[in-house]
């Protein structure tokens, strides 16, 4: 059985964001732990507009080629990490919209989050982003990193270096997404019917 693939998710997408540098530790922390593949998905990158498709999204009846390509990036992945700033005490407009194009793509994969801002370290975000998840029939895990006043471990160059105690929560967190991602697993898998 192949490695599950586990997407980490950029939230923020506005420039001078320091999210992506918090991702690609999240995604090097994944590459180290080696229980999943590891694909970085920047939101600002995929470019969704204002969430514009007719249908409902359960219909799976896409209008648009960028909710058919942003289809295609959700539905190949196993497990998630969501990385999120903390804006107005909620998380980004731009993780919010990505979420809202798709539904059955996210359903029965397993989340974590990883929440960055000053002294709150971003767990308002991860608070209000819980529910959503639910909605869309993934399963959080409980476990998570959340990082107060995160600009202490931007270098000079911008590369995010956590202390002990971060990579320790992660490490955490990305067990619990291994062993819930397994557990999840079977009710993804088509079963073929038998030859009449």
């Amino acid at each position: 059985m192949s490695q599950p693939l586990l997407q980490v998710v950029v939230g923020s997408t506005r420039p001078g964001r320091k999210g992506l540098a918090v991702a690609r530790w999240v995604a090097q922390l994944a590459d180290v732990h080696g229980g999943f593949d590891v694909e970085l998905v920047d939101l600002a990158e995929v470019g969704l507009p204002v969430f514009d498709e007719p249908d409902h999204p359960r219909l799976q009846r896409y209008a648009h080629q960028h909710t058919r390509d942003w289809s295609a990036i959700v539905g190949r992945a196993d497990a998630f990490v969501f990385v999120t700033p903390e804006y107005n005490h909620s998380f980004p407009a731009s993780l919010k919209n990505a979420l809202d194009f798709l539904s059955v793509e996210w359903a029965d994969k397993a989340a974590g989050l990883v929440s960055y801002g000053g002294v709150s370290a971003g767990l308002r975000a991860a608070t209000a982003l819980k529910p959503v998840l639910t909605a869309l029939r993934m399963v959080p895990v409980v476990e998570a990193a959340t990082i107060p006043f995160f600009q202490q471990f931007l270098t000079a160059d911008g590369d995010f270096v956590p202390n002990d105690q971060l990579a320790a929560g992660g490490n955490a967190m990305l067990d619990e997404l291994l062993r819930i991602t397994t557990a999840l697993r079977p009710l993804r898998e088509t079963v073929e019917e038998p030859a009449a």
